[in-house]
């Protein structure tokens, strides 16, 4: 490994990777918006660690500090930024990570969970880059590319949803993306099944992605292809069989306030197709939806 992969992997050495993430989120979505007793010191020195780093970057980045000072303001007070960017450019190998940070929320306790979590992940994503180089390296070489960062979805006075991606390349790439949608007037974090009565709504909007999947075939004559049965594919072409979505599918609540369930790279559909979103009726929802706060 040379001398420029040994800093960038010290340097992400330094930042703490947050312990037990499952339990601090649900232990924060009970709180609400409840204050949590000040942090051990051990924390606050980590955080103190992780606020020099990232000023440190800002500093040696000059390209960077504009990129913070270019991102627009996220509802009134609400901001999203970049709270560092690492790469790697060797040749054959190449890595953007992009870790993006939540301020300004009212709820310190839901900011802290989502800026640990992006941090975390960040972090784990490139030490996996740093192994797989490794690995190639010692078998002769190869090439690796990892390109991760975020966009925001929606940005009104009710609602914020980020998507986080990622693009991994080797041979050919795949594309996984994860959103968080936040109720910014009550600050909390919304999830796909809190917003439902009951699990009805797995089949209602499962049938419905199905219906939608056949129309698009058969509309553009099967250049668009979902493994999907009932729309004239071959079997060969089923590939894996869409049948249902998960409970907790990636979904986020777009600008007009409609649901739209996405489905990662090869996730229901060949890779030419990417990541595929589809936007679910509200018509058929609304009889299962807790309430149309959200979604209307």
């Amino acid at each position: 490994m040379d001398k420029k992969l040994q800093n960038l992997e010290k340097n992400y050495a330094e930042i703490p990777i947050p312990k037990e993430l499952d339990s601090i989120v649900e232990n924060a979505l009970k709180q609400g918006r409840k204050k949590r007793k000040r942090r051990t010191s051990q924390w606050l020195l980590g955080t103190a660690a992780a606020a020099m780093l990232f000023t440190a970057s800002l500093n040696m980045s000059p390209a960077m500090a504009r990129t913070l000072s270019e991102i627009p303001v996220v509802g009134s007070v609400v901001k999203v930024l970049t709270w560092t960017e690492y790469k790697v450019e060797e040749d054959g190998y190449d890595a953007t990570i992009q870790v993006p940070t939540i301020e300004n929320l009212e709820n310190q306790d839901l900011a802290q969970i989502l800026n640990e979590k992006y941090r975390a992940q960040g972090k784990a994503l490139y030490e996996e880059f740093i192994a797989e180089v490794g690995d190639l390296k010692a078998n002769g070489g190869g090439h690796l590319g990892v390109d991760s960062g975020f966009e925001v979805k929606t940005d009104n006075e009710q609602i914020l949803s980020i998507g986080r991606y990622v693009v991994n390349t080797v041979a050919s790439s795949s594309t996984v993306i994860e959103y968080d949608t936040i109720d910014k007037e009550h600050e909390i974090l919304l999830t796909l099944p809190m917003l439902f009565k009951d699990q009805q709504y797995i089949d209602i909007i499962s049938d419905n992605i199905k219906e939608q999947m056949r129309t698009q075939i058969a509309e553009s004559n099967q250049e668009k292809i979902y493994w999907v049965k009932g729309a004239g594919l071959a079997d060969e072409e089923l590939m894996e069989e869409f049948t249902t979505i998960k409970p907790n599918q990636q979904f986020y609540i777009s600008d007009t306030g409609k649901l739209i369930i996405s489905f990662d790279k090869y996730e229901v559909a060949p890779g030419y197709m990417g990541v595929v979103e589809f936007e679910i009726p509200t018509a058929i929802l609304k009889e299962n939806l807790v309430s149309m706060t959200y979604i209307h």
